[in-house]
Parts: structure tokens; sequence; C-alpha cells
């Protein structure tokens, strides 16, 4: 990344330029192509193609309706009713909820989907509205022009070609790519947080009857835990979130140590007894990472190219669009001028870090063995769990007055924790040592 020394490029001029054709790329292109921006989006891969993440929200289902594609991921979805989390330490073994328990009735089901098909309707979506799509074509670099003029994106097509485009703002929707915060050395492993992921799909896997065969489990195991999300004709997504020092153990090939890792949970493994694979085993670490920036002069960040922090509550595709609905806000103020660029762009960072700021309390201490147990013995004084479902449903960006009650489910925790003090502190230097051996290998 670079600052250039003139105020010309070559190609096409357009007023905004975006980085990642995944979810949150396509929905912010298509909301800005929408209010008659010239939109220009980059995307490395081609679509149809792999990605991992196929667990939506119920807080998703009105942005599909807003980008006028929902009938078209009600007819490649799964119905997700629920969730539901396996312990081996609790005498309950498996807890259910139900999103149509949460404060909103009207949120009572998401959807459980392929992300390649999902991606492709999203991306066709943005053509369809405008958006000037160029796809097997990777940014290789951006420069920023002096006095704010824009931006010039470099790029490259699958074929060789190079390109050259003016922007007049630039958006970063590369996801874990993290393009801009990797260039500016802004990206960090997240300090509180820090995980692995080994993961495949599986025909034939068992499933629950009923409405319930969609609901995404959550297996609990020693260290880490499991999703298990079952998708449309009989495939279902597997993997297993684990500290990194399980990872670096790793002393075989990787598709042997998932199965090993497997083993470890019988009740994931019952589930799996006569199911086949059918995809290769991919890993992936620093799965838990965060930029000390979101946004800039001409340029801002969204999803999980400012911040990811564990899967275990399926945000990562909410998130992400929903972060594109405030972007797509908050450049269109700066374009047209209704706000200054500080003040929009400041709108925009308390937005984007209110999502993961959220989920994040939960997700430090999920494997907590307080967490664990209210987790398993939900209790629904002062409506904590319907409000900790509108959590899990990704209701938390609208009216619903849950506050109160997440305080009170919070203050309920920590009275947990301190009439199991003695446990509390060891699950808490376990995690801390587990964090500081991961940072110190890094």
């Amino acid at each position: 990344m670079t600052t250039a020394d003139n105020g010309e490029a070559d190609g096409q001029t357009c007023d905004v330029a975006v980085i990642g054709g995944g979810p949150g790329g396509s929905t912010v292109a298509t909301l800005l192509a929408r209010q008659g921006y010239r939109v220009e989006l980059f995307e490395k891969a081609r679509h149809p193609r792999f990605h991992i993440g196929e667990s939506l929200l119920p807080a998703n289902l009105p942005l599909f309706e807003e980008l006028g594609v929902g009938a078209e991921i009600r007819a490649i979805g799964m119905e997700k009713w629920g969730a539901e989390f396996v312990s081996p330490w609790h005498a309950e073994g498996r807890q259910a909820f139900v999103f149509a328990d949460a404060w909103n009735k009207a949120l009572p089901h998401a959807y459980q989907v392929q992300r390649a098909p999902f991606d492709d309707i999203l991306f066709r979506n943005a053509i369809k509205n405008g958006v000037q799509a160029h796809e097997g074509c990777r940014v290789t670099d951006v420069e920023f022009l002096p006095g704010r003029k824009g931006v010039v994106v470099h790029s490259r097509r699958d074929d060789g070609a190079a390109g050259k485009h003016r922007a007049r703002f630039l958006i970063d929707a590369s996801g874990r790519d993290t393009f801009l915060a990797n260039r500016m050395h802004s990206k960090r492993r997240n300090p509180r947080h820090n995980s692995a992921a080994m993961f495949a799909q599986f025909r034939n896997a068992r499933r629950h009857p009923g409405r319930d065969e969609g609901n995404i489990s959550i297996f609990w195991f020693d260290d880490g835990w499991f999703w298990f999300i079952p998708l449309p004709e009989g495939i279902t997504s597997v993997g297993a979130v684990v500290w990194p020092y399980y990872m670096k153990r790793r002393d075989k090939p990787v598709a042997e140590y998932f199965q090993e890792t497997i083993n470890k949970c019988p009740a994931l493994a019952e589930r799996l007894r006569d199911a086949e694979r059918v995809t290769d085993v991919e890993a992936t670490g620093n799965f838990s990472y965060l930029s000390t920036r979101s946004h800039g002069p001409n340029y801002l960040l969204l999803g999980d190219a400012f911040a990811f922090i564990d899967p275990v509550f399926s945000s990562g595709v909410m998130l992400a669009m929903q972060s594109a609905f405030a972007a797509a806000a908050a450049v269109e103020a700066i374009l047209s001028k209704r706000q200054s660029e500080r003040a929009a762009l400041r709108a925009y960072d308390r937005n984007l870090r209110h999502g993961p700021r959220q989920f994040a309390w939960f997700i430090y201490r999920i494997n907590q063995p307080s967490m664990r147990d209210l987790f398993m013995r939900p209790s629904n004084r002062f409506r904590a769990k319907e409000a900790l479902l509108s959590v899990l449903a990704g209701d938390i960006f609208g009216e619903t007055p849950i506050w109160k009650s997440l305080r009170a489910f919070k203050t309920v925790y920590y009275i947990h924790v301190w009439r199991h003090a003695l446990r509390s502190l060891r699950a808490w230097v376990g995690r801390r040592r587990n964090i500081r051996v991961a940072t110190e290998e890094a």
C-alpha cells in the first residue's frame, strides 16, 4: 500500500471500489449501486466457490428481504429453528434453545446454507443492481492519492492481465484476507481469545427428527468445541474449534487428527458413526484477530476484514452484512456531503464495534464452567433467557429492549463464578495459559 504522487489512474473511474465479493462486499456494493453510485467489486475467486460459515441467524432474514433475495435464499436453505448445546459435564447432557422463545417473536428461524450458492446469489444480485463486478480478479495494491482525492486500486486477473482503477472511496470487505489491515500492519491477534479450527463435510450424519433436523448443535469437549451444521441434500458441516496448542501437538495427517479429535467427543462420534466424509479436512490457525483501525481517509473495513472472534454463535455472516448496511450509509453520507467524513466514519465505527462487542462477552466465557452451567440450565428470571436468545438470534441492532435483562444475566454469571471460586480460578488460569502459549509460539 502506497501513496500516489499524482492523481491520475488508467482504466475505469468509479465512486466506490469494494475488495471482496463475499456477503459483506456484495451487500455494500448492492446498496450503494441502488443509490446511483458507480461501484466496482473485486473478487479474487470465481463464484460459486467454497467457503466455510454455513449457519445464519434470524437477524439475517430482514436483510435478505431488503436486498430482494429472500425467495432465493429460502430456495437453497434448510430451516434452522434453534440451537442445542451438548455437554459431557452435565446430567442434562443436552439443552435446546428455540429462537421463537426470544424477546422478539417475529424472528423465529434462520437458515443453514451451502456457502457456494449463497454467496453466488448475493454476488449476482449486486450485478443485477448495476455493480461492475470483476471475478477472478485479485487486488494487489492500493494507492491513496494526496489531498484525500481518492484511491487507485491495482488489480490482476487470473489470466495475468493487470488493471488500475481510480475510486473516490475504498471499502475493504476481503474477509479473513484482511487486505488493508495486513498492509497497514494494524492486524492483531486477539489478546483475549485465540483459537484454531479443523473442518470438513459429511454425508448421512444422524440428525434430529422433524423440525429440529436443521438445528445447529454445539458439542463441548476437553480441548474446545465442535459445530454440527445440517445442510441440504444430506450434507453436514462439522468443525472443531480448539486452542492453538492442540493444533501444535498434531503428529499425524490432518484428516487422521480430525478423526482422532472427533473420537474425543462420544456424543458427536455417535452422530457420525454411519457418516461418510465427502470433502478434504481443512485447518486454519490465527482464528481470532482484530484491526486497530476500522477506517481512515477515503476507506473503511467491514466484517471479517476488521475483526473475527469465534464462530460459536454463527455471527460472522450476520455481522458482515449488518456492517455492510452501516458502511453503505456512511459512504453515502460522505460522498453526498450530507455529513462530514469524520462524523460519518465515527458513527460507522461505533456500529461496527457494537456487534462483536456484544458477542465477545459470551465468547470469552463460553468454555468457563459457570457459563456452561447457565447455558445448560437456563432461567428466564428477569427475562434473561429471552434476552440471551435475542443475542443468539442476532437481534442486537434494533430496538428490542434486551439490555437490562442481559445485565441481569451477567450479574447472575458473576455471582455463580464467585460461588465456585476455586473451579473458576482453575479455568481462568488454564485459559490464560492457553492464550499465552499461543502468543509465545506465534
